[in-house]
């Protein structure tokens, strides 16, 4: 299956990514992760969109848009993709379906993880950090320390990132509503989207996604 996956931050995307990738035997193909790899690796687009980001400015379509098509053409990705982080707007969408139809294929569903807003802000600005080790995370309300600003697990300092404060998350909340909510309404138009709520356990949420993909990929 060649599949997009949209929802705002929050929403679980990289999480419910991982699961559904496992469970339909597809790559994961993350926006975060192809920056990563570019730039690890030195190579012509990673240069270019290091030289962006490190003049504080955003990375152009076109270069995303080139790393994304240099990675579904590797072998992996020949029988299907999960895609998280893209298309982040309507002219990357336009450039994914010229690039599939260039290979004879079209995107089989886009699967809309929804969240109300305030659970987003909820989500984000409760969680906290140990600054001895990024991978211990907590959380005020689903997942509390035993002792507040104590991680439970080494004992580090637990703290709020900057980027995850309420006006942070409400900011990031806009950008998405204005730049890539409008890819959901494109998708709808061609009967791509499956929209499911994100809300509940992580394996409800899986199982969830999985019911409705099957459902589609049946229709």
């Amino acid at each position: 299956m060649r599949i997009v996956l949209v929802g705002p931050p929050g929403a679980g995307k990289g999480t419910q990514a991982a699961y559904l990738a496992e469970n339909l035997s597809i790559p994961h193909i993350s926006t975060g992760d192809l920056f990563r790899a570019n730039i690890s690796r030195g190579t012509d687009l990673g240069k270019q969109a290091r030289s962006y980001m490190d003049a504080g400015q955003l990375v152009p379509d076109e270069v995303t848009i080139a790393m994304a098509k240099d990675r579904m053409e590797q072998e992996d990705a020949v029988n299907g993709f999960l895609l998280d982080g893209f298309p982040r707007n309507v002219g990357q969408a336009e450039a994914l379906d010229t690039m599939l139809k260039g290979e004879g294929v079209t995107l089989d569903a886009v699967l809309d993880l929804e969240v109300p807003e305030d659970e987003v802000v909820k989500r984000i600005a409760g969680r906290r950090i140990c600054r001895a080790d990024s991978a211990h995370v907590f959380h005020v309300t689903y997942n509390p320390p035993k002792t507040e600003g104590v991680c439970d697990t080494c004992g580090g300092e637990l703290y709020q990132r900057d980027d995850d404060t309420e006006e942070t998350v409400r900011t990031r909340l806009e950008v998405y509503h204005t730049q890539t909510e409008p890819i959901i309404d494109y998708y709808r138009e061609q009967g791509l989207v499956v929209s499911i709520s994100a809300l509940g356990k992580v394996t409800e949420v899986t199982e969830r996604a999985m019911a409705a993909l099957q459902k589609s990929d049946e229709a």
